[in-house]
């Protein structure tokens, strides 16, 4: 207790832990770092599996994406074809845009993850739960809501940028899937873009943490991903839109989880 205000001090009712060698210490590292690895693989693991279960009536995605677009129209911010038509058949940059749209978002979220883990540890916890709220809610809305994105719309009015530089890379005509697996993709998963959303997350757990320059280059990729899903023709700028507020929802969520059991453990003293 503290003398002075009155009010608990949560410093003193810390336990020291007890002494450990350095190998008792590298297993718990290693049990910690395994049990996370655990935990976000079946994150995926359950977002991969939503193809099984998710409705996969072409139809409806559509006329939800039409609605989305109609919507767009009236807020002027229907960027899609015009975006989609100007880089697309530019093969020097549909290339580079496939490359980007199949690959990043698998390869720096967990390097974020791991740098995290590794050098701020006091704050992963709540960034690994504000990722896997924000995931839990985009999962949600594929199977309640199935929206076609552009490149599945009728009247090929939207070019797919993965088909046609397929044979450049390891992703087929199903969105990002490699070439024989498009069958475990949802293609009608395009509201809200965890694409876009992932990196939103990025963008916010490398601001707290590094300089100008790094702020700058995960600002960067974040208004690049959101430029290659749309001009891809993997998603609507409204789905960008989604996907940057249901991760920003679990920023918040895990702001007030993290709030809650630091009152949990000062009051327990």
């Amino acid at each position: 207790m503290s003398t002075i205000t009155g009010h608990r001090d949560s410093s003193a009712c810390a336990v020291p832990p007890p002494s450990r060698g350095p190998g008792a210490l590298a297993r718990v590292r290693v049990a910690t770092g395994l049990r996370e690895v655990a935990l976000l693989a079946s994150l995926w693991i359950a977002y991969s599996a939503s193809r099984l279960v998710a409705d996969d009536d072409l139809d409806t995605a559509r006329q939800r994406a039409a609605s989305i677009l109609h919507l767009e129209h009236l807020l002027h911010l229907d960027v899609e074809a015009r975006l989609n038509h100007a880089l697309t058949p530019i093969t020097q940059v549909a290339v580079p845009m496939s490359y980007w749209y199949a690959s990043l978002h698998y390869l720096v979220t967990p390097a974020v993850l791991v740098w995290l883990f590794s050098r701020h540890r006091a704050d992963y916890s709540r960034a690994r739960t504000a990722l896997v709220i924000g995931s839990a809610i985009g999962l949600a809305c594929y199977l309640l809501i199935p929206t076609a994105p552009p490149r599945l719309m009728p009247g090929g009015d939207y070019l797919d940028a993965l088909a046609r530089t397929a044979q450049l890379g390891w992703w087929s005509g199903h969105a990002s899937a490699p070439a024989g697996l498009g069958h475990l993709t949802n293609e009608l998963a395009a509201m809200p873009s965890l694409h876009v959303g992932w990196t939103v997350w990025v963008a916010w757990a490398v601001w707290r943490h590094t300089t100008t320059t790094g702020r700058a280059v995960a600002v960067t990729y974040a208004l690049g991903t959101t430029l290659v899903v749309v001009a891809t023709g993997n998603h609507w700028a409204l789905d960008a839109v989604a996907g940057a507020v249901v991760v920003a929802a679990g920023v918040l969520l895990s702001g007030r989880l993290e709030h809650r059991h630091g009152l949990a453990l000062e009051t327990s003293c």
